[in-house]
């Protein structure tokens, strides 16, 4: 039995949790209550990663099980399923921003202001935040260049840090400043807060370049090419989640696999010896009890974007088309 429903006080906010004892990782043990306390745990780093961003749920009512599968525009059975607009019936505390996807329709989306609003989408099955790289007070100009390395099948995260290494030596050559995090599988984000001035055809061709770079930099790991087929390198530096309604793992969402992982925020010095499998609903709350959020400072300081649209000049780069 899933048990009955509680109610929990989070800020000036009562949230209602129905069917606490519900099994969310059965592997685990873990319920949707102990989701929900992860959540509370790490409430300050979720809300930050979050706060005022349009942003999309990633749903598991039912939890993760073996054979689970998450609807997609191709086929939309499924135990779990993508949410871009706000939920009918969400409470009037429930912040929105409404945004314009690349087709020319319009959503309002969730733009979580509180922890309470987390909490309740986390109520509706959200493991993981999807949100966008711009705030509601300026949906069309991203605030956040966000640098997505992603291994290929197969490829281990041993040869993801080197490019990370590699990410962070360019970026202080430019006087830029990265904030790396897991995805909660293989892969590495790098986050650097710019000022609000570009659109988002100027980001991803801003990546594009540091990509560029990077390639040129470690030949033997890095590649830019967007077709999967045609990569003969490991790590894909993937210029286009920087496009318009393109989205990345929040920090401390929670990956829908059995042993159910999050993505963790780091510090530079912890990355040589960190492990994906090191950060878990379990790990994460004594973690940052003990040591806080390592992105704390990620919005107390933006910068140019200029940089790294120079060098894109320099090269020639035109903004990659739409995938």
């Amino acid at each position: 039995m899933a048990g009955t429903a509680e109610e929990i006080r989070v800020g000036r906010r009562t949230v209602r949790v129905s069917s606490p004892d519900k099994p969310y990782f059965p592997e685990r043990g873990l319920t949707k209550l102990d989701v929900v306390r992860y959540f509370l745990a790490v409430g300050d780093g979720i809300l930050r990663a979050l706060r005022d961003r349009p942003t999309m749920l990633e749903r598991w009512p039912r939890g993760v099980f073996e054979g689970a599968t998450i609807a997609t525009r191709q086929d939309n059975r499924g135990d779990a399923f993508y949410q871009k607009r706000v939920p009918a019936g969400a409470p009037d505390w429930v912040g929105t921003a409404h945004i314009t996807f690349p087709s020319g329709r319009t959503a309002d989306e969730v733009a979580p202001g509180e922890l309470a609003v987390v909490i309740w989408a986390v109520n509706l099955g959200t493991l993981r935040f999807h949100p966008w790289p711009v705030t509601r007070a300026d949906v069309e100009r991203p605030d956040q260049l966000r640098i997505d390395l992603d291994p290929l099948p197969a490829v281990g995260f041993d040869q993801v840090v080197p490019v990370a290494h590699e990410v962070r030596a360019f970026l202080d050559e430019l006087g830029l400043v990265g904030y790396p995090k897991t995805t909660g599988g293989r892969g590495l984000h790098v986050y650097v807060s710019i000022e609000p001035r570009w659109s988002f055809g100027d980001c991803r061709r801003a990546v594009l370049a540091l990509g560029r770079e990077m390639q040129r930099r470690r030949p033997d790991l890095v590649t830019t090419t967007w077709w999967r087929e045609q990569r003969d390198r490991p790590v894909f530096v993937d210029y286009n989640q920087m496009a318009r309604d393109h989205t990345m793992t929040s920090a401390y969402s929670i990956r829908p696999s059995p042993a159910a992982l999050v993505s963790a925020p780091l510090h530079w010095t912890e990355l040589d010896d960190a492990r994906p499998e090191d950060f878990d609903v379990t790990t994460m709350p004594a973690r940052f009890a003990e040591h806080g959020d390592p992105h704390a400072g990620l919005d107390e300081r933006r910068f140019s974007l200029e940089p790294l649209l120079d060098l894109a000049d320099r090269e020639g780069l035109a903004a990659p088309p739409e995938r």
